[in-house]
């Protein structure tokens, strides 16, 4: 059985921490980006905030995109900044576009395709 090398056995986000300069990356590689060195795979915590964000509000282009049943719905789009610094493009589950916000907590998780966030609290008023 093959496993998805950017989540862990537990189901978290799979990263990898280079033992020479420390630098922490995701997806899990087994060189460093930055000196080169060899990375150890590093179990990270998949919470923080959201760092930017977009709206895709145009379908992708066909082939290879297929529209689901219901039609396309415009989603976000965002960089979370995690708390070990790594920075992770995932698809924002958010029932409301307009309400997210920079600086929001969320949580990551990996699957198939791109990684997904949900916001970690309900609390997002008078900000």
């Amino acid at each position: 059985m093959t496993t998805d090398p950017r989540s862990s056995a537990a189901g978290g986000l799979q990263g990898a921490r280079c033992s020479g300069c420390s630098v922490t990356v995701y997806p899990a590689d087994d060189t460093c980006p930055r000196c080169g060195g060899p990375a150890d795979p590093a179990a990270l915590q998949g919470t923080g905030t959201l760092w930017t964000w977009t709206v895709q509000r145009y379908a992708p282009k066909s082939p290879p995109y297929q529209v689901p049943p219901g039609g396309f719905e415009p989603f976000a789009l965002g960089y979370v900044e995690l708390a070990e610094g790594v920075r992770v493009a995932a698809v924002l589950d958010v029932d409301d576009l307009d309400a997210v916000r920079i600086g929001m907590p969320l949580s990551v998780t990996a699957g198939p395709g791109v990684p997904r966030a949900r916001p970690t609290s309900l609390s997002e008023e008078g900000s």
